[in-house]
């Protein structure tokens, strides 16, 4: 190898355009991607790193090309975390820098994503808007369902998705909500005059003003430069070398260069897409010293139809691939197309549009990756592979053989995939793609399948079967022996029974196979066969219907594919006043005020600060072990790399490495996998990075490893004492009921996957060890402690600096203090400004999340549903270290009774201690974990009392002035309003019927609907975490700067801040800026957190608002007609101070845990959800129609904000219930670092139909009579759970009508628990293991 490399040139010029600007890189390194490129050396920091494999499209930009041969310009949407920047020689980049500034002009994308509040964070906002930018370059005029496909890659933690396709929706040429025949209003709206509510009350449901928006001219768009053009069509192009450090890039033009090279280098990897190679180096650390690229080789193009089938060149992307196949299927009859629109079906979910773009059909085809949507189709269908190597072309069957990489069935060396031809299907032929993955779009296949059948004509006589699945071995595996016994068989009952069995004998699952889920994926490999057998029988009927009878109505709704939707909804609130003057902005849905800067890539995040002199970068590196004794580090490996500066370890440390039971750096032991043991700073982050692989670490297991709450029972390991609350004689009441239950429920964790990573920028201050942080926290003040504790200095020698988080969700409280400290002595150490940013996987590892809880409860009852007695007790799993795991444990022991009046009622808690990374705060603080357990017993007491969930919760509510458990008074008038109104604003009597009509004609698909009533709690039971600091300064000119202890964290703190100052001196929010949080301006702020933070900061801006107003107020009344800016200048000129601080005491709570009971929170939101859901029994999917949601907003002062964070929140509730499962090793390690293993909702997850309500009342203790609205939404979330509990539980009821054994209800409802809950001839069929034989490959936790 080292010879054949002294022979390549030296490094050519690579050249491409960034935003119409030309780029010469003199010498491009191989290894550096798009993404780096543009952050680091162009400064374009609006494109974001937010998880570094192309799952989460925060990196999206579009690349422009010029094809020669059709002389098209083509854009498509790229994630430039994947793209190497050697593969953009003449191509065209335009990132979100490119498409507007609030400096020039904004493009109506951005100004529209951000006038219809589809920001929030705004870390995702460059990506959405460089989606949408690309399909508006393509289609100036798209359809509601190509707005929809362009975001199915990039994710949203915030928002919930429905403005940001609404505002993508504006661009449609039809309108973004359906009108109702005639009428022409909207057909969601229907109801809205029925309701008494709004008999009472004007309300309004318009968020924006479309008027306002700019009119997209696709004629003003940057054109493609010429240059690239010229480049492009010259004909004396030549290959291009780029060496680089490590690694050489070599592109080829002509197809004979290229298998030369292929034959020099017959181990180097052809990139064309880098979506396999790529992630491969980056996660599993593969090297290659020279890579291939083809993309400039024309011959790999080729597109070629005949009367037989369609050659298609190994270049095309997926997603030009998906373009011509929908060509064909237009043109050629329907029985010609079945693999065309086999592969049509699984290419519009695979992966997200811009994997789809990058992704070539060679690629794919050619890695024969198990998880392959296209292969096994392209199997079924008779596909070949026509090959080429140095030696000339080769055609082979893409076959099972083929796929299961059976010796001589794949490429040789030195040979590459030219090109694929696919046969087209004849008429007595089926071909069928299947593929069940953990949600419907961008989500690997858990189970995916190809299969088809060729007849006898005329005849169900078999002639031909191949049946491919995927994901159930290390390859593609082909049930070739069970098809060949099956040939000359009909196509009838006794053939399918004979052919599952014959599937489960020849298709093996170890017990303890890699990805786990077994019992599920064997079922699906019956499940899908039979999807495929009754289709076949189907289109049989179809061909001759006197002789092939057609299969039962009520099986064909197993045929159907979930739709994807364009999601559409209606947001109902309270208009404002009519005599509200003008100016004043409270109440009005007003725009985030970072919204533009988020649309425009301009709001800078921590790392995207410029860098800061000398500074060096961090990586951690962490513990492999759950619980173990250090013997040893060796660094001087890590110490001799290039770049290294220093190892920093606990010896480190100046002060405390142990704060408060949370460890910097682990010192004599490790407790969980994923603790920092050590960290390496170095002058670039490849280096740091490269270094702390060859840290060496000498580990000696210690005993006892507790990963589950079942362990940590066994072994007593607890955090803190329990907690316990009771009223009534629950023991005495359990002897005079008329039926008792006892279950339990195991709730699993949840990660809180906000958009950017923890980050940290320490900078090490020469004079008096003063040490500047810059972080997104929601808490600088624990910050501040643990950097001070650290170093050994006091706190006034800190200062953090908060400007903005891209999102947060709780997971921002406590870790960024750890964090912080962890950078703040490397700093210290080396004298120098540190960077540490984790990767996404780090982030997962090291941070953990909420709390899995497991729940059992004792309930006594009547016959009537009337719950007399209920006992239950709560175990969480709390991680290794306290973190916040004792005020968790309290607030779901409080608010354990949700909506409830039970007289007897006793609640126990505790926390366990376990070697896991510690959980922490999360949106809802245990309440979305806890109330499951409870709407768990009342889905229990209504089943065995013959009554409707529903029925039971209104039997059991607070319908009076009453008193908590803990002795707290309140009235439940607004629950009890939200609940009516829910119940009748969403028809739920009717749909209810209507669902089940729907089951009894269907077997296969069920429907499920139920309504939760919610009665949340806001702030905390201890007084001084109420209280807030605000500092106002006044200046000559008349502007305002605004500073206050609050953080911005994407749910529109700041904005209510604005609206709060501009109401109490009565000017514009214009004249007023907000710009950081700092500890240095308002010191020993508290957490931002508990829904609290705008009641609290707005009280203490509007304090510092009125002291100042007083102030003026000689001036004023003296020149009552002045301006704002006359009366600040005469205020000035008689030395009246322009600079106040305000303050807010704070609500007045307590809780006496001896006695149990306490006034433990300022007030309660109420609200109800209602939600509609279809589930699969075959396959386990679930698709979720409608959410209605009613929440008791009492006044909202920013009703865009509010809805914003109902939603938000709702959508992220609904993915800890569903797709969001965390998995663990039996050794503690967990499994799921990133967007391939980890699945939030996408676009496609949200309601089809989306309705939300804010309800007026009044609530005088809290600033304007407003409410808390951020984290209310999130368990009711759980609506979509207990909807499908209803589907799963009619399904059982259908398949087992005279079982008594209850459902175990769990979460999340995955599609594994879904189908194996659906319990039906195919679960009963397959093999079970003996628990005590194997080792599973994950577990759960809780």
């Amino acid at each position: 190898m080292s010879a054949r490399m002294t022979s390549l040139s030296s490094s050519d010029e690579l050249i491409f355009f960034v935003n119409g600007r030309k780029v010469v890189e003199k010498r491009p390194d191989p290894e550096v991607t798009l993404l780096s490129y543009l952050r680091g050396a162009l400064h374009l920091t609006g494109t974001k790193f937010a998880c570094g494999e192309g799952g989460c499209g925060a990196c999206t930009v579009m690349v422009s090309r010029y094809n020669a041969t059709s002389q098209k310009i083509r854009h498509y949407p790229a994630t430039a975390c994947l793209v190497p920047l050697c593969s953009l020689h003449g191509a065209a980049v335009t990132t979100v820098e490119g498409v507007g500034s609030i400096r020039t002009r904004v493009h109506p994308v951005q100004e529209r994503l951000a006038k219809c509040h589809g920001t929030q964070c705004g870390f995702c906002s460059p990506g959405m808007v460089m989606s949408i930018y690309t399909l508006l370059r393509n289609h100036p005029e798209p359809t509601l369902e190509q707005v929809t496909e362009a975001l199915g890659g990039n994710l949203c933690r915030c928002t919930g998705y429905r403005p940001i396709v609404e505002s993508g929706g504006t661009f449609c040429a039809e309108p973004t909500v359906c009108r109702m025949k005639g009428s022409g209003k909207c057909c969601l709206e229907e109801q809205e005059e029925s309701s008494s509510v709004r008999a009472q009350e004007k309300v309004c449901t318009k968020l924006y003003d479309k008027d306002e928006f700019q009119p997209l001219d696709p004629s003003q768009e940057p054109i493609f430069p010429p240059e690239l053009i010229r480049m492009a069509e010259d004909p004396n192009k030549r290959r291009l070398t780029f060496q680089g450090a490590r690694t050489t890039w070599l592109a080829p033009v002509t197809l004979p260069d290229l298998l030369e090279l292929r034959a020099a280098f017959p181990h180097a990897p052809l990139i064309m897409g880098n979506t396999t190679v790529g992630p491969n180096i980056k996660f599993k650390g593969d090297f290659h010293p020279v890579f291939i690229c083809a993309l400039g080789v024309s011959e790999l193009y080729l597109l070629n139809s005949e009367d037989d089938g369609v050659t298609v060149g190994a270049g095309h992307s997926l997603a030009q691939l998906s373009d011509t196949l929908q060509s064909i299927v237009s043109k050629q009859p329907t029985e010609k197309t079945e693999t065309c629109r086999a592969l049509l079906k699984h290419l519009r979910t695979l992966a997200g549009p811009s994997i789809r773009n990058l992704a070539t059909l060679g690629g794919h085809v050619a890695t024969r990756a198990t998880i392959s949507d296209l292969n096994p189709i392209l199997a079924a269908g008779k596909a070949t592979l026509q090959l080429i190597s140095k030696e000339g072309p080769r055609q082979i069957p893409l076959d099972g053989a083929f796929l299961e990489k059976s010796p001589g069935a794949g490429l040789k060396p030195g040979e590459l995939v030219l090109s694929v031809s696919i046969p087209y299907s004849t008429q007595w032929q089926f071909v069928s793609g299947l593929r069940q993955a953990q949600r419907q779009e961008n989500s690997m296949a858990i189970v995916n399948a190809g299969m088809s059948v060729r007849f006898e004509p005329g005849t169900s006589t078999i002639r031909e079967l191949q049946v491919l699945y995927g994901g159930v071995g290390p390859t593609v595996v082909s049930a070739s022996r069970t098809c060949a016994q099956l040939v000359g068989r009909p196509w009838e009952d006794q053939m399918l029974s004979e052919a599952c069995q014959g599937v489960l004998d020849e298709v093996h699952l170890a017990p303890g196979a890699k990805g786990g889920q077994v019992e599920f994926r064997r079922t699906l490999l019956l499940s899908l066969l039979f999807k495929f057998y009754l289709r076949v029988r189907q289109g049989l009927s179809r061909l001759d219907p006197q002789k092939f009878p057609d299969i039962p109505e009520e099986y064909t709704s197993a045929l159907e594919d979930f739709p994807i939707a364009t999601p559409q909804g209606v947001q109902m609130f309270q208009c404002v006043d009519p005599h509200q003057p003008p100016q004043d902005p409270v109440g009005h849905p007003v725009m985030h005020q970072a919204a533009l800067k988020h649309t425009t890539g301009e709001a800078v995040f921590v790392d995207d600060m410029p860098p800061v002199g000398q500074e060096l970068f961090l990586a951690v590196v962490t513990s492999p072990r759950a619980h173990a004794k250090i013997i040893s580090i060796n660094t001087a490996e890590a110490l001799a790399l290039p770049g290294v500066v220093s190892v920093i370890t606990a010896e480190d440390v100046p002060g405390e490495n142990n704060h408060k039971g949370e460890i910097l750096y682990a010192q004599s032991e490790v407790i969980c996998v994923g603790q920092i043991v050590c960290t390496v700073a170095a002058d670039t982050y490849a280096h740091a990075r490269e270094a702390a692989k060859k840290v060496k670490i000498e580990y000696e297991d210690l005993e006892p490893r507790i990963i589950t709450i079942e362990q940590a029972l066994e072994h007593n390991s607890f955090l803190s004492p329990e907690r316990k609350i009771e009223q009534g004689n629950v023991d005495q009441a359990f002897k005079h009921v008329d039926q008792i239950i006892e279950g339990e429920v195991h709730v699993e964790g949840q990660e809180h996957f906000y958009m950017e990573t923890q980050t940290v920028l320490a900078i090490p201050r020469e004079e008096d060890k003063e040490m500047v942080l810059h972080l997104g926290t929601q808490f600088p003040t624990h910050v501040q402690e643990f950097v001070a504790a650290a170093l050994d200095v006091p706190r006034n020698r800190v200062a953090c600096h908060m400007r903005r988080a891209g999102g947060a969700f709780g997971g921002k409280v406590t870790k960024p203090a750890l964090l912080g400290a962890v950078a703040a002595v490397a700093a210290n150490k080396t004298g120098r400004p540190i960077r540490l940013v984790l990767e996404r996987g780090e982030d997962m590892l090291i941070t953990a999340g909420r709390h899995p809880l497991l729940g059992k409860y004792k309930v006594g009852f009547m016959k009537n549903g009337l719950i007399k007695a209920s006992d239950v007790q709560f175990y969480i799993n709390g991680g290794c270290t306290p973190d916040e795991s004792q005020l968790v444990l309290e607030f779901i022991v409080l608010k354990s009774e949700n909506a409830y009046h039970i007289p007897n009622f006793r609640c126990r808690g505790r926390a366990c201690r376990t070697n896991l990374p510690s959980n922490t705060a999360f949106r809802g603080f245990g309440f979305p974990q806890a109330t499951v357990v409870v709407e768990a017993y009342m889905t229990a007491v209504a089943s065995h009392c013959g009554l409707l969930p529903e029925e039971v919760r209104e039997i059991n509510m607070y319908k009076r002035l009453s008193q908590t458990a803990y002795k707290q008074t309140f009235h439940p008038e607004a629950l009890r309003r939200c609940w009516k109104e829910c119940l009748e604003q969403a028809s739920f009597p009717a749909r209810k019927r209507a669902a089940e009509d729907f089951n009894r004609q269907s077997r296969w698909r069920k429907r499920g609907i139920a309504a939760v009533p919610m009665k949340y709690t806001i702030g905390f039971p201890v007084a001084y975490y109420h209280q807030a600091a605000a500092l106002v300064h006044i200046y000559l000119d008349g502007s305002v700067l605004l500073t206050h202890g609050g953080c911005e964290l994407g749910q529109g703190l700041h904005t209510k801040m604005l609206q709060v100052a501009s109401r109490e001196l009565g000017i514009p929010t214009s004249y007023i800026h907000l710009s950081e949080t700092s500890t240095v301006t308002v010191p020993n702020a508290i957490f931002t957190a508990g829904s609290m933070s705008a009641d609290i900061s707005g009280k203490a801006v509007q304090n510092a608002c009125q002291i100042l107003i007083a102030r003026l107020q000689p001036v004023i009344r003296r020149n009552p007609n002045g301006k704002w800016e006359e009366w600040i200048k005469k205020a000035f000129e008689e030395s009246i101070s322009l600079s106040a601080t305000g303050y807010f005491r704070g609500y007045q709570t307590n809780m006496d845990w001896d006695k149990e009971q306490g006034h433990a929170f300022p007030y309660y939101v109420y609200g109800a959800a209602c939600a509609e859901v279809d589930i699969d029994c075959l396959s386990g999917a679930h698709k979720l129609l409608r959410a209605d949601i009613f929440m008791d907003a009492a006044f909202s002062i920013n009703p865009a904000v509010d809805i914003g964070q109902i939603e938000g929140a709702f959508v992220q509730g609904m993915g800890l219930y569903t797709t969001e499962e965390l998995k663990y090793s039996p050794e503690g390690v967990l499994r799921s670092r990133g967007t391939n293993d980890y699945k939030i909702p996408t676009v496609t997850e949200i309601p089809e139909t989306f309705r939300i309500t804010l309800l007026h009342s009044q609530n005088p203790i809290a600033i304007y009579s407003s409410k808390g609205l951020g984290e209310a939404g999130m368990f009711l979330g759980s609506s979509v759970l207990l909807a499908i509990w209803d589907a799963v539980a009619a399904a059982r009821q259908e398949r087992r009508p005279h079982e008594t054994a209850a459902l175990s209800p769990r979460s999340p409802a995955t599609p594994e628990w879904i189908r194996m809950a659906c319990v039906d001839q195919f679960t009963d069929m397959i093999p079970r293991d003996d628990p005590s034989t194997f080792t599973p490959w994950s577990i759960c936790v809780s």
